[in-house]
């Protein structure tokens, strides 16, 4: 087990560290992180318009709902190489980089928006839809902005003031990104957003099967327990994600929600319904055991680690306790594996507890709660009171051998102070 410790602790965790501050990475997280007000916002909109359903007479949330959370892509696609340009030191492109991949977003849609006859500012490609290609749309943009970043028609010593200088040097990679756009979608009527989505569709189909679920909590798991933040897995699983839960709303808005068709693997199922009580890993089990352990240290860290816990905020007990730390590195591994196939079973092979079908990205807001919000049933608190049966009895035997191995350490250094002293 040291061994294979030594191995990710030397060997994989810099160069998952490497990818996770690459430039390209970064910008692409910190797009999708800055669209969190208006996720969260949405999600306020969409549980008020519970309300519509007993109060007919009053305005319909949903149109607030589709004024933020219906536009992330828009927003994504114009903040990826808008923060690409910032960190590149490229600070006077940004605006203008972020606008013109805009441009581009909205031409790759055009043929999907016109082929669905939903023209206007309610189509599912300006939100959680078009995600892949914002993104890709984005990506596109910053590299031809990059590549003529500090290209200019003009000498240095040119008496032309720079803002004009700046117009006319922009031009170039404006120009082109819009060429590119216009002769592959408008011209050679490449259907480029329906390829996209096609590329990224195995990918969200297989995090909808139990073993997909499985894998990839426990991705989750294995990084965070080496003290790797999993936002670094945003790019990917928040555009899928989004995309599965808006699925489940429309179902339920059409009356075809079943069983079968809703998506499982959401925010809302990992977050706010059954699954990471505590924090990624299921923590809070583990939090309340060393509150009455016989360790100081360890009882120390549990209360440090109690409020911030219940609000699903996990790292003060990672960092100071599981990460790295290869007696409870092991079941916050396990925890990733069994917790989810657990859910599976009892959401969709014996579906005692309902699956999520309301967008609810405020993850922050304690267990139970949440559960109830998010699924509207006290059948959920059933489902939620077994992954959290089995989520003890895993931590509890490598608790108390990591306790014991803390009790042991501070009576050492107890009996070593008495001899000093």
């Amino acid at each position: 087990m040291n061994r294979i410790i030594g191995w990710l602790e030397n060997s994989v965790a810099p160069k998952l560290e490497k990818v996770n501050n690459n430039i390209w990475i970064v910008s692409i997280k910190d797009a999708i992180m800055q669209t969190l007000p208006f996720i969260l916002l949405g999600s306020v909109f969409c549980l008020l318009a519970i309300l519509n359903d007993f109060f007919p007479s009053l305005p319909s949330f949903w149109t607030p709902f589709g004024w933020t959370m219906g536009k992330i892509s828009l927003f994504v696609a114009f903040l990826i190489p808008f923060n690409l340009m910032e960190k590149k030191q490229l600070r006077k492109q940004r605006l203008i980089a972020g606008l013109t991949s805009v441009i581009l977003f909205l031409m790759v849609i055009t043929p999907q928006v016109v082929a669905d006859k939903t023209i206007g500012f309610d189509h599912d490609s300006l939100g959680a839809g078009g995600m892949f290609v914002a993104i890709i749309c984005g990506i596109f943009t910053g590299v031809v902005m990059s590549a003529f970043g500090k290209f200019s028609f003009f000498k240095k010593d040119s008496t032309i003031p720079d803002f004009v200088r700046s117009w006319f040097d922009s031009m170039l990679p404006i120009g082109i990104v819009v060429l590119v756009g216009w002769i592959v979608v408008l011209i050679m009527k490449i259907d480029l957003y329906n390829i996209i989505v096609s590329i990224f569709m195995p990918l969200s189909k297989v995090i909808q099967t139990p073993y997909g679920f499985a894998l990839l909590m426990f991705i989750y798991c294995f990084l965070y327990s080496m003290g790797i933040a999993t936002w670094v897995l945003t790019p990917v699983t928040k555009p899928l994600f989004l995309a599965a839960i808006m699925a489940n709303v429309e179902h339920v808005a059409a009356g075809t929600a079943t069983v079968s068709n809703l998506n499982l693997v959401t925010s809302e199922t990992i977050f706010s319904a059954y699954l990471w009580v505590g924090g990624t890993g299921c923590t809070l089990p583990l939090v309340f055991m060393m509150l009455r352990s016989k360790s100081k240290k360890l009882k120390a860290l549990g209360a440090a680690s109690l409020v911030p816990g219940i609000f699903n905020i996990n790292e003060p007990v990672v960092f100071g306790a599981i990460a790295w730390n290869p007696i409870l590195m092991l079941p916050m591994w396990m925890q990733g594996i069994v917790l989810p196939i657990i859910v599976w079973i009892f959401t969709k092979v014996i579906p005692i507890a309902p699956i999520p079908a309301m967008v609810f990205d405020l993850w922050y807001i304690p267990f139970p709660f949440a559960t109830w919000i998010v699924t509207k049933s006290f059948k959920s608190t059933i489902l939620l009171l077994m992954t959290l049966a089995t989520s003890t009895a895993i931590w509890y035997p490598f608790f108390k051998v990591y306790e014991k191995q803390q009790v042991e350490i501070e009576a050492q250094l107890e009996k070593n102070n008495t001899v000093l002293n």
